[in-house]
């Protein structure tokens, strides 16, 4: 599994979005089981603002590998709208989309009240989440106000236009990094993807409290669970942690209210930090699991034992990009992962 879609200083939003494109390949050839992206919104180094859009592209440049939004901030969206979005990429790629919800703004405040014109619209996610998935399984109940509401593409216009293959629906995914988002996961019995490359999250309280709170649904009839992690992957560890000190000092820029800015990797060692802001940068870049294809693998094992993960993501977004393409295939190579060589469909060549 791997997460991308961020580019470094010099570097164009085009260059960010065919290097995206690019790594969307290299992970289908690799055998890689999904691709997400985030949304993000007035970042620098960030350009996926609108992961179905991204998606959308991606469904043509790509074959065996699911697609996905890690995540849709869904209070700053319609419900409907998605349902809406993501019913019309599920019928262009069955079986190969992934949704994943989270309530953060993917930005900073200001920003956020720009996209959501509202301060308490984190307020009503629970129901927002419901709304949702009213929409995308058109399985509203009676009386509700929304119950003549169809999403198109949806189960719906399959049962109006007598469809005898339905539309199916994106696999829904809670994220999170906190306890609230583990206990909503598992009370709507779906699965749960936690963010551990943000911050001191506690894993492992939110695996037990996903779990203990798990009821079957008809998504899901026991726990799954997804558990992702900063990474970069170099033959040379010393390449591979310059790496993980470029993503470490775009998040020191954001605390300082700098921009989210990827700067190469000579100028952050060239930069004179605090005491403070020396702190900040090794706890980040300590905290990706970043080194040679062995030593990386020997983390995400430890990680695997720890959390009981069924999924592993890895989270890439060095300065170069072509490092991040030669990083996942390096550990491709490390697990014996199948290396095809899967022509491009027309569209894309």
């Amino acid at each position: 599994m791997l997460s991308g879609g961020s580019t470094g200083v010099g570097l164009t939003a085009r260059d960010e979005l065919e290097s995206t494109i690019s790594l969307a390949r290299t992970a289908d050839k690799r055998g890689f089981h999904r691709f997400w992206m985030s949304e993000h919104h007035g970042m620098g180094a960030a350009s996926v603002s609108s992961p179905p859009l991204m998606i959308a592209r991606l469904i043509a440049e790509t074959t065996r590998v699911r697609l996905g939004a890690g995540g849709m901030m869904l209070p700053n969206h319609s419900p409907l709208l998605i349902a809406e979005q993501f019913g019309m990429l599920e019928a262009l790629a069955p079986g190969r989309i992934d949704l994943g919800l989270g309530r953060a703004p993917g930005t900073d405040g200001a920003t956020a009240a720009a996209l959501r014109r509202g301060a308490d619209a984190n307020d009503g996610f629970p129901q927002q989440v419901l709304e949702l998935l009213g929409f995308l399984d058109d399985d509203f109940p009676s009386g509700h106000p929304y119950r003549q509401v169809h999403a198109v593409p949806g189960p719906w216009q399959a049962a109006e236009n007598r469809v005898s293959t339905p539309t199916g629906t994106p696999q829904t995914w809670m994220l999170g990094s906190s306890p609230y988002s583990a206990q909503l996961a598992g009370q709507l019995g779906r699965p749960y993807a936690f963010a551990l490359q943000f911050g001191d999250a506690d894993v492992d309280t939110a695996m037990r409290l996903y779990r203990e709170n798990f009821q079957p649904s008809d998504a899901l009839a026991k726990p799954h669970t997804l558990v992702s992690v900063s990474v970069a992957i170099s033959e040379d560890p010393a390449e591979a942690r310059r790496q993980a000190g470029t993503s470490a000092m775009a998040m020191l820029r954001m605390f300082k209210r700098e921009g989210y800015l990827l700067l190469p990797p000579d100028e952050v060692q060239a930069y004179q930090p605090t005491m403070q802001e020396r702190h900040i940068l090794d706890a980040y870049t300590d905290r990706s699991f970043h080194g040679t294809p062995e030593t990386v693998a020997d983390r995400l094992e430890d990680l695997h034992a720890r959390t009981g993960a069924d999924e592993v993501m890895l989270v890439v977004g060095g300065h170069c990009a072509s490092l991040d393409r030669e990083g996942i295939s390096l550990i491709a190579d490390h697990y014996a992962m199948p290396r095809s060589e899967i022509p491009l469909p027309v569209a894309a060549q």
